[in-house]
């Protein structure tokens, strides 16, 4: 699937390509591409990515998955319709928004996913636990973890559910930004992201 503001066909869309709102979390670039590479997405997988904040996920997967289906999970409503307005701006048909919160809103979702994301949820393990019983077999889950109690939290719960494959990868990036008349490398802030699978 192509899109009029990136028409490659490789992911990693700048993230000043996607419309934001102060204080909403954005999955920065080259994160994003860590999360992408993990979910080992095929063309027709359907994904669930539960707190999907700004919407960088379900887009990029949208277009990497033309015949799948992306359903963007997302409790507020003002971050659910920036969800939206950034699949519009990039011409994404196949994500459905769900203003709801995890894990209770789960229950209601018709399509079981063979792909899950977690990018951010108060309920992790929760949230864990009620994906694992709608997760299809062979299907992955990829969550992040900004700090030591969600990476334990994450971790815990991969171990009690029997999750196979596990791998954690940690950040570590910086990028090239012009300050005044200098050029410096700032840090992105380290991200933990962990994958599982479900074999039966």
């Amino acid at each position: 699937m192509s899109s009029p503001l990136w028409s490659y066909v490789t992911p990693g869309i700048p993230d000043e390509l996607f419309e934001n709102l102060p204080g909403i979390p954005m999955s920065q670039r080259e994160i994003r591409l860590l999360m992408l590479c993990q979910l080992r997405l095929k063309s027709n997988s359907v994904l669930w990515d539960i707190g999907a904040g700004t919407g960088t996920i379900p887009v990029e997967a949208g277009l990497l998955c033309p015949q799948g289906q992306i359903i963007a999970i997302e409790r507020d409503e003002d971050v659910a319709n920036l969800i939206q307005r950034n699949c519009d701006r990039f011409g994404v048909k196949n994500v459905k928004v769900i203003e709801g919160s995890a894990p209770d809103c789960l229950k209601t979702l018709k399509q079981m996913p063979d792909r899950v994301c977690i990018e951010g949820t108060k309920s992790i393990k929760e949230t864990l636990s009620e994906v694992w019983k709608h997760l299809k077999p062979q299907g992955r889950i990829v969550a992040t973890a900004a700090n030591l109690e969600n990476l334990y939290k994450i971790s815990e719960s991969f171990a009690e559910l029997h999750a196979r494959n596990i791998e954690v990868v940690q950040s570590a990036i910086n990028r090239l930004e012009t300050r005044g008349t200098s050029q410096s490398f700032v840090g992105v802030d380290p991200i933990f992201v962990l994958s599982g699978e479900k074999l039966e």
